[in-house]
């Protein structure tokens, strides 16, 4: 019997160690990701007017949509009272959401009439919408410009609850992750924050060089 009990007591340790370890890596990876994209970001913001890519220089001209590629990192997102800034990367792939929190594909993309989608990890980029609250303003940022809008509603529901990404005639931002948020293995229910558009600025047009 104290053999067994020590067995037991092994094992036990064995995986709690396990869990932890793993939750460690997926948070040190999870940051590790958001800096890579941080980094393609600021990259971005920097590059002299004139000097953007091709692929950015399409993508700043007025009405136009981003020409991006899944897994690009193309928006910042930040909620001001939370103290939160995360990089939104194309896709909802296991690939694309272990980077970020990933624009759906197929959904409108920030500042457009329609419904644009982000979903993301409820215990590693979107731990923060716990405490995200009706009114608070959610910011994004593309070459395109800055869009503000205003949460109007956060609902929780069933995974085949689809409302949430149907399509819409106004523009709104739906953030969409696994809930519980401390839910141990894989969450039965989904947290929906729903935010409408309240501003948007345009981004200043690149300079035009002379030709000499």
């Amino acid at each position: 019997m104290r053999k067994f009990k020590i067995l037991l007591s092994w094992i036990l340790l064995a995986g709690g160690s396990f869990f932890i370890y793993s939750g460690i890596r997926e948070y040190l990876s999870s940051r590790s990701s958001q800096s890579q994209a941080e980094k393609s970001w600021k990259e971005t913001e920097v590059e002299r007017p004139g000097e953007l890519s091709a692929r950015h220089r399409a993508a700043a001209l007025p009405g136009s949509r981003p020409q991006i590629r899944d897994g690009d990192s193309f928006a910042r997102l930040s909620i001001p009272r939370l103290h939160t800034v995360l990089y939104v990367i194309e896709g909802t792939s296991h690939t694309a959401l272990r980077k970020g929190p990933g624009h759906l594909e197929g959904t409108a993309f920030p500042g457009d009439a329609g419904n644009c989608v982000i979903a993301g990890h409820r215990d590693t980029h979107f731990r923060a919408l716990k405490d995200i609250r009706k009114g608070d303003e959610i910011q994004l940022d593309t070459v395109n410009g800055q869009y503000r809008y205003r949460v109007s509603q956060m609902s929780i529901v069933a995974p085949s609850n689809t409302e949430s990404l149907n399509p819409t005639a106004t523009p709104v931002l739906n953030l969409v992750t696994c809930y519980p948020f401390w839910y141990v293995g894989s969450a039965p229910k989904r947290f929906v924050v729903r935010a409408d558009l309240v501003q948007k600025q345009a981004a200043a047009q690149p300079l035009r060089i002379p030709q000499s």
